[in-house]
């Protein structure tokens, strides 16, 4: 079911000058990207600002689990609060094993794949308008994924929900 499971990570963008971090959480009911956020900077704010886009998008129920890597910026003491704050679960993946975000994995590969490896960035600007692009324009509405049986995330949710109205109806009705 939506906002059962959240995991999160982050990734790196190279432009002329520097980089672009970017940290993204995403629900793995639908392969949406609930919240995400690019900086310039790694500090716990990158990650605490993807958490809280989230939580404001989706206003999850207590009892949410949300899965990361070991990295300072989720085991930081102001990450965990806002976790423990809006009564979301941690989990985090074993020490020096990568496949515990499989999820997370699978989304850096087709970013790079499909927009940061075709791209040339001359400014951060330009990689995080790109990126919001990416995300908000195509992946979430309209990039078809396998494990969803070809839909987007958006209309997997639609759909789930159309099916969920449809079974209450007919409770109702009963």
């Amino acid at each position: 079911a939506p906002d059962r499971l959240w995991v999160a990570d982050l990734t790196y963008v190279k432009t002329h000058t520097d980089w672009v971090y970017v940290a993204f959480i995403i629900d793995v009911y639908s392969r949406f990207i609930v919240g995400w956020q690019a900086s310039r900077s790694l500090r716990s704010d990158l990650a605490i600002d993807a958490l809280e886009m989230a939580i404001d998008l989706r206003s999850p129920a207590p009892g949410l689990l949300h899965h990361s890597d070991r990295g300072v910026q989720y085991a930081a003491h102001a990450f965990q609060g806002l976790l423990e704050q809006h009564g979301i679960e941690c989990s985090m993946s074993r020490k020096g094993d990568c496949w515990d975000n499989a999820v997370a994995e699978s989304f850096f590969s087709t970013l790079k794949a499909e927009l940061v490896h075709r791209n040339d960035y001359v400014s951060r600007g330009q990689a995080r308008a790109s990126v919001f692009e990416y995300i908000e324009g195509f992946y979430n509405g309209r990039r078809r994924h396998s494990a969803l049986g070809y839909v987007s995330p958006v209309e997997h949710e639609t759909a789930a929900a159309r099916h969920g109205d449809a079974v209450a109806a007919r409770r109702g009705a009963a």
